[in-house]
């Protein structure tokens, strides 16, 4: 319940936030709509993402369970408020669920999606490609193969290039354990055929029981093998990595180097738990590096609420990668090197353009799980927040609390929808709603407390934080 939430952070964790995420522009805190070249996360609010930038627009796949979708958009800054296209179903029962984890490759004119299904018995989890029919990435899409199978639970694969030869990495059962604990490499003959042995690659990982996702990243003299550990619902869920020089054989497991210690884990101080399960993708010119990962707001162990985060990286001196720390979701970052931009901006719950009646309360108990550390709440019935914002696109993320009811909300006066603010435990800046297209211009956006809440909610508050206005 709102009311008697712990205090996570005071005014300190608003000065943390403030110091991760800089001044917000001014463009931004007088909700000018103009060209912006910065965004916020998440960019997508599922998890397992494989990212890219081609030809103009930014690709994003993430773990969809019984499909294949992908987002679209030419910003990665209007990526959140694209809708899903799925590009595959399949109607064989032996591989239509529990599909994990696509990932992009492009191999002439064909697009290749990997992914992870089974017929709903974790155990018989295994690798599968879908080719395209031409040369764009949202398809259509047909059946390739299964690839890579060695009789047992497999998850995970792609493809991976060392010295021009293509190969396939993926997590498999570690030797006397069950489930994701050791990683394969096999050569591939073509991008829907592994062919000869798979050696097994021993990775570190600060804990027993989880090395999965690997990863490749390409640098000057090394290529790197990143990959997550110590089980996703966890908070501790991170990312380290592995490398092999430029000519050896990566078919021999003693060329490829350990690096010591986690190379990209949990931010306290920035509110993310658990990141990893992640891609790499250029920038639309190319000179900047960019990670795609999902994370959490909250530390429970949970497999819920992973979102899709990015972020730039950078190169050490000694060539290795250099992820830096997780930022918060609300971070204002600067768009990737060419992103055209876009008249997005964000409004904050405090800002002169909502306007409250009713009563509402406002803190910052909820810390570094909200939007610039503070929110407004209410479970008064028809109590309302009504914003003022001009773009044609507005999305709301707000905390979602096991005390926490059902919201109306509706654009320029017309139908009202119905918004469950409940969640089973409490996280915040969730993706809670987008409104339908709009035309170019200035509109209202009213949300209105009803009073009401599902069976499993204590009570029927509203949580009001951050406004993403497109």
């Amino acid at each position: 319940m709102r009311f008697v939430r712990p205090v996570l952070c005071t005014l300190l964790a608003v000065l943390l936030i403030g110091s991760v995420a800089g001044p917000a522009p001014a463009v931004e805190r007088e909700e000018n709509a103009v060209t912006s070249q910065t965004f916020r996360n998440p960019v997508n609010p599922s998890a397992d993402p494989s990212l890219m930038f081609y030809n103009g627009r930014y690709y994003v796949a993430t773990t969809r369970g019984d499909r294949i979708g992908i987002w679209s958009s030419t910003s990665l800054a209007t990526l959140l408020v694209q809708p899903e296209q799925v590009v595959w179903r399949d109607s064989d029962t032996s591989r239509n669920t529990q599909m994990w984890a696509p990932a992009f490759r492009h191999v002439g004119n064909r697009w290749y999606i990997y992914y992870t299904a089974s017929d709903g018995v974790d155990a018989n989890h295994r690798m599968y490609v879908l080719e395209s029919a031409g040369d764009d990435p949202l398809g259509p899409y047909s059946f390739k193969a299964k690839i890579a199978d060695f009789g047992e639970y497999a998850i995970d694969g792609e493809p991976i290039t060392v010295n021009g030869q293509q190969y396939f990495v993926w997590t498999g059962p570690g030797r006397g354990q069950g489930g994701p604990a050791q990683l394969y490499i096999v050569r591939m003959s073509n991008p829907w055929t592994a062919t000869g042995d798979r050696v097994a690659i021993p990775a570190d990982g600060g804990c027993t029981e989880v090395r999965e996702g690997p990863t490749p990243l390409y640098g000057a003299t090394r290529t790197f093998l990143t990959y997550s550990t110590c089980d996703t619902g966890k908070p501790d869920y991170q990312l380290w990595m592995k490398s092999i020089a430029n000519g050896a054989d990566p078919m021999v497991a003693a060329n490829w180097v350990q690096h010591p210690g986690p190379i990209f884990s949990r931010n306290d101080e920035t509110g993310v738990w658990g990141p990893g399960h992640h891609s790499f993708f250029k920038s639309p010119d190319g000179t900047e590096d960019w990670i795609a990962y999902h994370g959490k707001n909250t530390s429970t162990y949970t497999y819920s609420y992973r979102t899709t985060r990015v972020q730039k990286i950078t190169w050490n001196a000694d060539g290795t990668p250099n992820l830096g720390r997780p930022l918060a979701a609300g971070a204002t970052q600067n768009l990737p090197s060419g992103d055209p931009g876009s008249a997005n901006y964000w409004i904050n719950d405090t800002d002169a353009a909502v306007a409250y009646t009713g009563a509402w309360s406002s803190g910052s108990g909820c810390g570094n799980q909200c939007f610039w550390g503070n929110d407004h709440w209410s479970w008064e019935p028809n109590a309302t927040a009504t914003i003022q914002f001009t773009g044609t696109r507005v999305a709301l993320l707000s905390v979602a609390d096991t005390g926490n009811g059902i919201a109306a909300v509706s654009v320029d006066g017309g139908p009202e929808q119905r918004i469950d603010y409940y969640s089973s435990i409490r996280v915040g800046e969730q993706l809670m709603y987008i409104s339908p297209a709009l035309p170019s211009g200035p509109h209202t956006l009213k949300v209105r407390v009803t009073g009401d809440k599902n069976p499993a909610s204590t009570s029927a508050v509203i949580s009001l934080d951050r406004i993403e206005v497109y």
